[in-house]
C-alpha cells in the first residue's frame, strides 16, 4: 500500500490509474525544460521520509543495515528506492511548476473555509475550534492543494482523452 494511503481501500484498478497517471505526467514532464533533482536533495528528502515511518523505529532505519532491512520487508532495494524517490520528487515538482504558479488563495477564501467546513466539524464534534489565526497558514496550504488536485485532474483527464489509454484485464486479449 502507498505510504499515506493506510486506511484506504486501494483496489486493483486504482493502483493502474496511479500508475496511468504517474506515466503521463513523466512524460509531460520529459517535455519542460527543468532542473534535475540533486541526488542530495534525495538523500536529504529520504532522511526526512525515515523519520516519518513509525515503523522505521523497529528496524532502526537510522543505520544503513537497518534502512535496507526496512526496505527489503516492503520489496525494494536502496537502488530501486531511490529511483523512485527521485522520480515522485521529480513529479511533483512538475505539478508545483505547472499548476501551482498563479494560485492564490485569499483570506475571505481561507475565512470561508473555516467558517463552512472546519467550525461545523468541530462543532459535531464538541470541540472548541482554535482561532483562525493559528491554522490560517495551513487552511491555505489546503486550499492551495485542492485547487492544484482540481487543475492536475482536469489535465491529467485531457491527456487521456487525447491518448488511446486500454486497461487490459487478466484473460484480455489485446485490441
Amino acid at each position: 500500500m502507498p505510504y499515506g494511503e493506510s486506511g484506504k481501500e486501494f483496489t486493483r484498478e486504482k493502483a493502474i490509474e496511479r500508475l496511468i497517471n504517474r506515466t503521463l505526467i513523466l512524460q509531460q514532464a520529459k517535455q519542460q525544460p527543468e532542473d534535475d533533482i540533486a541526488d542530495d536533495d534525495v538523500t536529504t528528502d529520504i532522511g526526512d521520509l525515515k523519520k516519518q515511518i513509525a515503523d522505521c523505529e523497529k528496524t532502526d532505519c537510522e543505520s544503513d543495515a537497518g534502512w535496507r532491512k526496512f526496505l527489503a520487508s516492503q520489496g525494494f532495494t536502496e537502488e530501486e528506492f531511490f529511483k523512485l524517490w527521485k522520480q515522485r520528487m521529480e513529479v511533483l515538482a512538475f505539478i508545483e511548476e505547472r499548476f501551482q504558479v498563479g494560485i492564490k488563495i485569499t483570506p475571505e477564501q481561507v475565512k470561508a473555509y473555516y467558517e463552512t467546513t472546519m467550525l461545523p466539524v468541530y462543532a459535531k464534534k464538541g470541540v472548541k475550534a482554535p482561532p483562525i489565526e493559528s491554522i490560517s497558514t495551513r487552511i491555505q496550504e489546503l486550499l492551495l492543494q485542492m485547487q492544484v488536485s482540481g487543475l492536475l485532474n482536469d489535465w491529467l483527464n485531457s491527456l487521456r482523452s487525447q491518448g488511446s489509454i486500454v486497461v487490459l484485464h487478466p484473460g484480455e486479449g489485446a485490441p
